[in-house]
């Protein structure tokens, strides 16, 4: 799905940071986006298109744009969400402590505009044994174009 339409932040471009209220963020983002990136929410397993999807490019924040993940860093963790072992820089994720239903995890979130994305785990493949477990609804996704 591609946010970018009636989104004016969107842009897989700029790094300037996005900071806009509950308010405005409703206002342009789909609901079930609006759910997950700034609620904090999350998709059932195994709904998201992503979860079996094996086209080459890149992925983005869909409530912004940023780039988040390149599609060779995706991996099959059998957990029921979208799997990367690595972001695609060091700024396009941020992390904070989640302690919330008795669990201690760490949650990422979008570089740009602080979108809950999903949970980052240490259970995941070489090289940097990092699972990052992303819901797909809060991704976007450019195929990359043929040389």
């Amino acid at each position: 799905m591609d946010s970018s339409k009636q989104n004016p932040v969107y842009s897989r471009s700029s790094s300037e940071k996005v900071n806009l209220s509950e308010e405005e963020w409703k206002k342009i983002l789909p609901q079930e986006v609006y759910y997950i990136a700034r609620q904090k929410g999350t998709e059932r397993p195994w709904t998201s298109r992503f979860e079996d999807f094996k086209e080459i490019g890149t992925y983005y924040c869909a409530a912004c744009g940023n780039p988040l993940f390149k599609s060779d860093t995706k991996f099959d963790s059998g957990c029921g969400w979208p799997s990367f072992y690595e972001p695609i820089s060091k700024g396009s994720i941020i992390y904070s402590p989640d302690n919330t239903h008795g669990m201690k995890r760490t949650e990422v979130m979008c570089g740009r505009c602080k979108s809950h994305l999903g949970h980052v785990f240490e259970d995941g493949p070489p090289p940097t044994g990092l699972r990052y477990c992303i819901n797909g609804v809060v991704l976007d996704f450019d195929k990359k174009k043929e040389k």
